[in-house]
């Protein structure tokens, strides 16, 4: 049984259909392939279908369809530029940011899913992984069978990942992890987790742990006022007896771990444009529709006025995100330059979800428009996978080459 049918006030389609339109004033769609299109069509109609009737009643009784994980799966949502031998779509960077934008159009939390799994999970299994770990996993995630989460964040260290506590000592035939992850999308129903600690010689590495292991737990994070339809949760290990096959042996250090935020912050990038996209297309409609003083609020000035600015910053960004794509299709992107389309879209997609939320009044506060929820999730976006202020300071170093995080 679904979790639609089996959890109660949940399952019941809204009376209003998904007729989202998405804006395109500068005919970007120019710039696109046909396969760019027919995958974003097909997005669109997998979140008009699966995602848009319920995520209202999902995200009121913070739920976690757990049954769209394989939905993913099988629509291609999970490692789409991973290499088709090992389960991945073989697509590019293109492909999978209108992936993710059309994703998060639906919800942030469900795009979370998503992309913890592709960047965070099977890519660096992918990157740095053995080839027996690759053939292992790897199609396993990306159909959904197995869901994975990513452990850097601790309770201590977030912005400084690099003063993690969590360790594992060489046992001989196995290796020992003891510490605690913190803030981890998927946690609380994943299968296996791409863990980042110390070893005795203080260098950091990648270790698969899978669920079942002895002394690993995943306690689920409650009372969240926002990503309310995704699971978060912590990582526990105290000494778990990690088989020596599952440390990645490609890559160690810091850089590692944030290889994979920078795909990561790629596909938010891209996510945060398709909230941002969802707002502006309801408060159009809404703005025609309601009548004030006798005629519609689009006629007047004010109105105007928020819809052009949003439409502005839209077209703004998607041009952004279009000439980043082409960089990481061709090997040239760089940390900043994604840092730099992260923290400016999520907040261009923040300020939009408020002018918006304006535009619809009291109407804007409830469930029957997607604005309140598209603000809330922003608020974890603005913040997870490198804050809105350390993205700054990336771009800061390097403008200046000088690094001022402490």
């Amino acid at each position: 049984m679904s979790a639609q049918t089996a959890t109660p006030g949940l399952g019941k389609k809204s009376l209003k259909q998904d007729t989202f339109e998405h804006p395109d004033f500068y005919q970007l769609d120019d710039l696109f392939t046909e396969e760019h299109k027919l995958i974003r069509s097909a997005i669109r109609d997998f979140v008009k279908r699966e995602i848009s009737p319920y995520i209202e009643d999902w995200a009121q009784h913070a739920h976690f369809p757990y049954e769209i994980v394989k939905k993913f799966g099988d629509i291609g949502a999970f490692g789409p530029t991973v290499p088709q031998e090992y389960g991945g779509g073989g697509l590019d960077y293109i492909s999978y940011g209108l992936i993710m934008q059309e994703i998060e159009r639906g919800d942030s939390g469900m795009r979370s899913t998503a992309s913890v799994q592709g960047s965070l999970v099977m890519y660096p299994i992918y990157k740095f992984g053995s080839e027996a770990q690759r053939k292992k996993y790897l199609p396993k995630l990306a159909s959904g069978e197995w869901l994975g989460c990513f452990g850097l964040t601790e309770p201590d260290h977030g912005s400084n990942p690099s003063g993690m506590v969590t360790n594992f000592k060489d046992m001989g035939d196995h290796y020992l992890l003891n510490g605690a992850k913190m803030w981890i999308s998927n946690s609380p129903r994943a299968d296996v987790a791409v863990v980042w600690a110390k070893n005795e010689a203080g260098r950091i590495h990648g270790l698969i742990v899978e669920r079942g292991m002895e002394g690993f737990t995943t306690p689920e994070t409650h009372g969240k006022w926002s990503l309310r339809a995704s699971a978060t949760g912590e990582l526990v290990f105290d000494n778990v007896k990690v088989p020596k096959e599952n440390l990645l042996p490609g890559k160690s250090g810091l850089g590692a771990p944030m290889m994979c935020l920078d795909s990561a912050r790629y596909g938010i990038a891209w996510g945060a444009i398709g909230a941002a996209m969802d707002c502006y297309d309801s408060a159009r409609r809404y703005a025609l529709e309601r009548e004030q003083f006798g005629k519609p609020i689009a006629s007047f000035q004010l109105v105007q006025k928020k819809l052009s600015e949003m439409l502005t910053e839209i077209t703004k960004a998607q041009l952004l995100n279009w000439r980043l794509g082409t960089l990481m299709n061709e090997g040239k992107a760089t940390t900043p330059q994604i840092s730099l389309a992260k923290r400016n879209n999520v907040q261009v997609a923040l300020e939009i979800a408020r002018e918006a939320r304006q535009i619809h009044g009291g109407m804007g506060i409830t469930g029957e428009y997607p604005l309140m929820r598209h603000m809330m999730n922003l608020e974890s976006v603005v913040t997870y996978e490198g804050t809105h202020d350390i993205h700054l300071l990336i771009l800061g170093n390097q403008i200046t080459g000088i690094p001022a995080f402490v």
